[in-house]
């Protein structure tokens, strides 16, 4: 197949073009400049380049392919919407990276019970994740124009990225961040709960979504959860720290981090992958996170 990847140079995308080469499918990728271009060239994507804001751009690659992943941005409607108009009336496939922070619920660091699946009804409480639901939908509806089209959203994803970037956002945050301060950190108590995911299982679940996932699908990509504590305590331990972790503001961690920390460090985000396993077979094999951060990729690159 010939595959357009948005977010190719990038940790999810990235990871996910550098599997479907993998397997004989034609990638292009989406690159801003020319260095990224030339890094996707030497893992045998071809590049177009160009950005999310550029309409022209991305409609020609997205009717060039017979596929789309869109793994850029999930907080970009424009581009959401460019890319749900080119491919209507295909039949093609359009797989679009949202995330599980939709559901969050900002509490400071305190546990929320609410767990939510691919059928649970939620209303966004995160005025980020309000604009984030709607583009969502923009997805779902297209499936009403012939787009076989399909949303993922990640939790808290960790490992090491197969592509370029090695690495996502909040695990090496709060490494670098327990780094600066000498012992691990989280927001309030830490009793907040995040629901988390190996990057090797993303990439399963793209490809099997890919492959045969019905127009209209939501799939939750999870395997475990844990407490920003434990995460705390595990990256301090990892860093020889001996487990020591305090209690971070909320204010000193938006100082440190920005406006996200709050979304990322301080709510809740419970979800279960039901449907990703019964109607794709989804079966997650990735090392726990605890065990990746104590043991595994965190702890060769960050140790020293």
């Amino acid at each position: 197949m010939k595959i357009f990847v948005t977010g190719a140079t990038g940790y999810i995308g990235g990871s996910v073009a550098e599997r479907l080469v993998r397997e004989g499918h034609l990638v292009t990728g989406l690159a801003r400049s020319a260095e990224a271009a030339r890094e996707l060239e030497q893992r045998s994507i071809r590049p177009v380049i160009g950005t999310l804001d550029d309409a022209e751009v991305v409609v020609a690659a997205v009717r060039e392919a017979d596929a789309v992943i869109n793994a850029a941005e999930a907080n970009h409607p424009d581009a959401v919407r460019t890319i749900s108009s080119a491919l209507a009336g295909s039949g093609k496939a359009l797989l679009h990276t949202s995330g599980s922070g939709i559901v969050a619920t900002q509490s400071a660091g305190e546990k929320v019970d609410a767990i939510y699946d691919e059928y649970s009804p939620f209303t966004p409480a995160l005025p980020r994740m309000v604009q984030r639901a709607a583009i969502d939908q923009v997805v779902f509806d297209a499936a009403r124009q012939n787009v076989r089209s399909v949303v993922i959203r990640p939790t808290m994803i960790y490992g090491e990225g197969r592509g370029a970037r090695k690495e996502s956002f909040q695990v090496p945050v709060l490494i670098d961040n327990a780094k600066a301060n000498g012992i691990g950190l989280h927001i309030g108590r830490g009793e907040n709960i995040w629901s988390n995911v190996h990057i090797d299982d993303v990439v399963e679940l793209y490809v099997l979504a890919l492959a045969k996932a019905p127009a209209g699908a939501l799939y939750y990509a999870e395997n475990g959860e844990n407490s920003l504590k434990d995460t705390a305590a595990a990256i301090s331990r990892m860093l020889g720290f001996g487990g020591k972790t305090r209690a971070w503001s909320p204010e000193d961690a938006e100082a440190a981090i920005g406006f996200k920390a709050h979304s990322s460090f301080g709510s809740n985000s419970r979800v279960r992958g039901k449907r990703s396993r019964a109607e794709l077979g989804w079966q997650p094999q990735g090392v726990s996170m605890l065990q990746d951060i104590e043991h595994g990729w965190y702890r060769r690159v960050h140790r020293s």
